[in-house]
């Protein structure tokens, strides 16, 4: 790029003229704000407090979109937590129950059929879906010969 001898000169002009950069700011002012006490919407983890605390804070109700994600994220991390504590009763009962006596015998073979020639009630949700998926497998089974 070229320049006529006119912008040029006007160039090294603003040149000497721009202002000296900033100093560079203290390290103590910086880690200033990190050591401040922080408010309890920004630290609370139990969904069902924060929600309690974002209401307080709010004198017309609105949340800005930060915080409500802030909120989703509590639930569904509390939700994951109940689940694997439900996932590692389940394991420790079952580990509990399986005893070496029991041999192959499926749990409730002695009444899984009664007088009236159905099946008990499914324990737990999770017997619930193994049952489902293996009548639907069955059925596929059918359908195919």
């Amino acid at each position: 790029m070229s320049f006529d001898a006119r912008s040029l000169e006007r160039l090294q002009q603003l040149g000497r003229s721009l202002p000296k950069p900033l100093p560079k700011p203290e390290t103590e002012a910086a880690a200033a704000p990190a050591s401040q006490k922080r408010h309890r919407v920004e630290t609370e983890t139990d969904p069902q407090a924060l929600f309690r605390e974002l209401m307080q804070v709010s004198p017309d109700g609105s949340v800005p979109p930060h915080l409500l994600d802030r909120l989703r994220q509590a639930e569904t991390d509390q939700q994951r937590a109940r689940q694997a504590e439900q996932r590692q009763a389940i394991e420790r009962q079952a580990s509990q129950a399986q005893s070496p006596t029991a041999g192959l015998q499926p749990r409730g073979a002695s009444d899984e059929l009664r007088p009236n020639r159905q099946r008990r009630a499914p324990a737990n949700a999770e017997e619930l879906e193994l049952y489902t998926a293996f009548q639907q497998l069955l059925l596929e089974g059918d359908e195919e010969e």
